[in-house]
């Protein structure tokens, strides 16, 4: 997590905080707590309300405002965070009547959060679009490779900011597509020391985004950086750094080898295996009461069997049976195997429905459950397709290294693709997972989840 996206949560929970006093002293006038609240004083109606409305402005994507968002995106955002809070905290309070604060405090405390988080988030004082903790990076190198680096800071620039690019003995600026006119005057000519240069452009990073490095790479000078406390990276971490995914046109077996990551404890493995049963046995004993239903409409829309099953590739290339609802038609594959194309006339009409909602993957809990999936992880394909892939793509069967997910890195930031060029961007992000892999990863992940499936977008 972004370290300004932790202290937005921060600030957020503190306005709930605020929002929920200043509700009690309207309310009551004064800020004692009602009897009914149990002996703990509210103190767990608080951290309810609190925890609901920051889900519910994660969910709303508050935290993902562009720095220039107008003061009007900001304001109907937070209100639809507001709405949000509001729907998820009357079924926390339907399934459990004991928690609730009362109608007259959630409308005016939801009412004063809604206006106190847009006055933070819109107000220029409050800092929260500004950079005040982004580090200023100092490419190295004046070439496509570097530029291109740079352009990624303008999309990320409340975490980074672009100290300049500076040139290497026989690396003299050349013409570059991006951005030709700003490029070439943020170049900084290497007239003295690079700690000094570094230094003086108040530069925390340097990153290395030389094509060739023998006899033009100042490994000293560098050492002398990293010693100073500035961090120096290459082009592949700073690409990963700052994308969250992998650089697959730069790094080599040797940067996957020495790199940090891409190392699995037996702990890991425990709790990835204890998650994946305990998430998998939840969600059929949840949907399995809708199952009839479900089979009930597949049935009356069109002829064929209730669940489509299909060989899958799984971890360490091994195939496995994997299950769904059916949502194609019954003929759908009689001249072979075909990628799935976004409005896919194969779809039934029941099928285009089960598949927005991704209600036809739920029969895939049981593949969890056997240990076939896990419930997070690369998207499994075809084993006609993996081939193919394998020998157009360098990197691609490293992506089964790990078990496939119902749901994971991939499908939550890459939207629906079926061509070669697609399965290229997934693996960056597969592999970033793999690379990666953590609790707090998993729970961004399912997070994420809860927005795609809310809002249709991934895969």
């Amino acid at each position: 997590m972004e370290l300004r996206t932790a202290l937005m949560l921060v600030s957020d929970a503190l306005l709930a905080l605020v929002a929920l006093i200043c509700a009690l002293v309207l309310r009551f006038g004064s800020l004692s707590f009602p009897e009914e609240w149990g002996a703990d004083g509210g103190l767990k109606l608080f951290s309810i309300f609190i925890v609901v409305t920051l889900f519910s402005s994660y969910l709303m994507e508050v935290y993902s405002l562009p720095r220039a968002s107008r003061k009007r995106e900001i304001f109907v955002t937070c209100l639809q965070s507001g709405g949000a809070a509001f729907f998820l905290l009357s079924v926390v309070y339907y399934l459990d009547p004991g928690v609730m604060l009362g109608r007259g405090i959630i409308f005016i405390s939801l009412g004063l959060f809604i206006v106190l988080q847009f006055a933070w988030h819109a107000l220029p004082i409050s800092g929260v679009h500004r950079a005040p903790f982004a580090q200023r990076v100092l490419i190295l190198g004046t070439g496509d490779l570097a530029c291109q680096l740079g352009g990624l800071l303008s999309a990320h620039a409340s975490s980074f900011e672009l100290a300049g690019y500076l040139e290497c003995d026989g690396n003299r600026p050349q013409a570059t597509v991006h951005q030709p006119e700003l490029f070439q005057s943020q170049v900084i000519r290497k007239e003295g020391e690079l700690l000094e240069i570094a230094q003086t452009n108040r530069a925390s990073m340097i990153v290395v985004a030389l094509a060739e490095r023998r006899g033009v790479l100042p490994l000293q000078e560098m050492m002398r950086c990293k010693l100073a406390g500035i961090e120096v990276v290459d082009a592949p971490t700073f690409y990963e750094i700052v994308q969250g995914k992998l650089m697959l046109e730069q790094i080599t077996p040797s940067w996957i080898i020495f790199s940090s990551g891409f190392h699995r404890t037996a702990l890991v493995n425990i709790y990835k295996r204890f998650f994946d049963l305990l998430l998998s046995l939840i969600g059929i004993l949840l949907t399995l009461p809708f199952f009839p239903l479900i089979a009930l409409v597949i049935k009356l829309d069109s002829p064929g069997p209730l669940f489509f099953t299909q060989v899958r590739v799984g971890n360490n290339e091994m195939p496995f049976l994997l299950y769904k609802f059916r949502s194609m038609r019954q003929d759908a594959e009689t001249n072979g195997a075909v990628w799935a194309q976004k409005n896919d006339t194969r779809v039934t009409r029941v099928g285009r429905f089960l598949r927005n909602s991704r209600i036809d993957e739920l029969p895939q809990l049981w593949n969890v459950l056997k240990g076939d999936m896990s419930f997070i992880g690369p998207r499994p394909e075809r084993p006609e397709f993996v081939e193919n892939l394998k020998r157009d793509i360098y990197y691609y069967s490293k992506r089964h290294t790990i078990k496939p997910g119902l749901t994971g890195w991939a499908q939550v930031r890459y939207p629906y693709g079926a061509t070669v060029e697609d399965a290229i961007e997934k693996l960056r992000y597969d592999l970033y997972y793999i690379k990666n892999l953590s609790f707090l990863l998993d729970t961004q992940i399912i997070f994420e989840t809860v927005k795609v499936v809310l809002f249709g977008r991934g895969r």
